[in-house]
């Protein structure tokens, strides 16, 4: 057939595993195009905390917390378990650290720093790590991305300058609590100035990432198209030879001489498909996922009978959402001391800063068991709490905008009683709820769910308290928002093996189709083990994904 281009690998979404797949065939001589189905680059990515989990990689060793290979696998073992295989598991492990040193040595842009005590969340499993196995992006001045600047994807929220990193939140989340804190707005007051004064325009968390991973790949002269969404596989005589690409508002189609690379997103965004596969109930303005996530490439791929997995599955995120139906994904707010979550009676079910996750597995499951009580549920502080520490990205002090009280998102009381009124809960449980949290937090020990007594609940709690995940609620105002089991995008899609190739249900192999992103069945399998288990896999299985087109004939 006539082919309007043609490529040795085309690269499917420009999130950290399609950028980490394209920067590794463009590096190893391949003619590389990624493409992107939105009008920005970064996807999901972008907007994620940027963190990376890859055991024991150079960033780790350099700060003193490397482990082992054995441990390591250990603890996969224990969370992942055998869902996934351990031929895939090793590959991860030593390929991560290998794709990690592989960036590292391209050039000065991907550098990281190790989120110091940012714990595995199962750190009493065996072979956990309390001291944590993360590392996240460095910050970068965007000004460096020239004219790539303007096709990075947005942040959801304007900074104004005003920029943090993850080990930088830790801290500043206690600036009325500690010294650590307030020097560390201080740092935070020095990028300000220099935002305003020099021009500097930084960024964080995962859009510093992608904007790292986007100047290494500009540096190869990568080629990146944008609004150009993939459409179908080209398959003739039992093999995909290519796709076809939606450019400049025409259909293309694009040859592949070596491998057709997904790195794109789930199908998070799209209504019907979470009510087909995901458990009930379910609604997509849950999701802080991209828009553009829609599960584009199911259909294309089950009309060539691949493999699919974990598809009733999300990567989940308790949430709170405004009036303007924007999402706030719950992270450090569910650590801190003076705060509970209740079901609709005024009950508590789990413990608030189990990782976020599982958090949303035990959201349904608890739901299922009362009958529909858990969704949604409420997140309840005192004024204390708004005194002292960040609340949904607020700071000590500030008080939610009013548009949250004039249109219910945020409802308040100034007794427990007036806001267990005002919340429909049956008489008194509230009021009960309360004061046996309050016994548990004078005694610092809750005998109910254990709160703060893993390094991975104290974390985001405050480390001048006996129990930095305990206080009692007992300061008026009292405050309740509702609490959505959102989630960071979808966690199933095709299965693939230990070189990324997708699966077809017959246990053969595409042998030039792979996938990396949102759009596999993720190699954690039903488990999520640390922050940035989602980036390290993708960005681990891209750069295998190339090096295995590289080695083809």
């Amino acid at each position: 057939m006539g082919w309007d281009y043609e490529y040795d690998v085309v690269v499917v979404g420009s999130g950290a595993s399609g950028f980490s797949a394209a920067i590794t065939a463009k590096k190893e001589g391949l003619n590389t195009l990624l493409i992107e189905k939105e009008k920005h680059f970064g996807g999901a990515s972008a907007l994620s905390g940027g963190g990376v989990w890859i055991p024991n990689n150079r960033y780790l060793v350099e700060a003193g917390a490397a482990d082992s290979f054995e441990e390591a696998k250990l603890y996969l073992d224990s969370t992942v378990g055998d869902l996934v295989s351990d031929t895939i598991k090793e590959i991860y492990l030593k390929k991560g650290i290998e794709m990690l040193d592989y960036m590292h040595h391209l050039g000065p842009h991907m550098r990281f720093t190790y989120a110091n005590n940012y714990s595995d969340y199962y750190p009493t499993a065996p072979g956990g790590k309390g001291k944590g196995r993360s590392i996240e992006p460095k910050v970068i001045d965007l000004n460096e991305l020239k004219d790539w600047k303007e096709m990075l994807i947005p942040p959801s929220m304007d900074t104004k300058g005003f920029v943090m990193t993850g080990q930088d939140f830790v801290k500043v989340n206690m600036i009325t609590r500690t010294w650590a804190g307030k020097r560390a707005s201080l740092t935070l007051g020095w990028r300000l100035i220099k935002h305003k004064l020099l021009k500097k325009d930084y960024a964080a968390l995962g859009r510093a990432l992608i904007a790292r991973m986007a100047l290494t790949y500009k540096d190869l002269d990568g080629e990146i198209w944008l609004d150009a969404p993939f459409v179908d596989f080209v398959y003739e005589n039992d093999k995909v030879t290519g796709l076809k690409v939606n450019k400049d508002g025409k259909q293309m189609t694009v040859k592949i001489n070596k491998g057709l690379i997904f790195g794109s997103g789930g199908f998070s965004r799209d209504q019907a498909k979470r009510e087909k596969y995901l458990p009930s109930p379910q609604d997509v303005n849950w999701t802080s996922s991209p828009k553009g996530q829609t599960g584009d490439i199911i259909e294309p791929f089950a009309k060539l009978n691949a493999k699919f997995g974990l598809m009733d599955r999300v990567w989940g995120a308790p949430t709170v959402i405004n009036h303007l139906g924007m999402p706030f994904f719950l992270v450090a707010d569910r650590g801190l001391p003076n705060m509970i979550i209740v079901d609709q009676d005024g009950n508590r079910y789990i413990n608030e800063p189990t990782p976020y996750h599982e958090f949303i597995d035990k959201m349904y499951e608890h739901n299922e068991k009362t009958g529909g009580k858990a969704i949604t549920s409420w997140i309840i502080l005192d004024g204390r709490t708004k005194k002292r520490y960040i609340f949904t990205g607020l700071f000590p002090g500030q008080d939610f905008p009013e548009a949250y009280y004039e249109n219910g998102i945020v409802l308040k009381g100034d007794t427990v009683e007036e806001l267990e009124s005002k919340l429909n809960i049956p008489q008194g449980n509230l009021v009960k709820t309360m004061n046996r949290f309050n016994e548990f937090a004078r005694n610092g020990k809750d005998l109910d769910f254990h709160r703060g007594e893993m390094t991975h609940d104290r974390y985001y709690g405050d480390p001048s308290l006996p129990n930095p995940n305990l206080l009692e609620i007992n300061e008026a105002p009292y405050y309740a928002m509702k609490v959505y089991p959102g989630d960071i995008g979808t966690k199933g899609g095709v299965v693939t093996d230990e070189f990324a190739r997708v699966v077809k249900e017959d246990g053969t192999v595409f042998e030039n189709v792979y996938a990396c992103g949102n759009c596999s069945s993720s190699i954690m399998g039903y488990s999520y083990p640390g922050p940035g288990a989602t980036l390290g896999p993708g960005m681990t299985f891209g750069y295998v994904a190339s090096q295995h087109c590289k080695d083809k004939k």
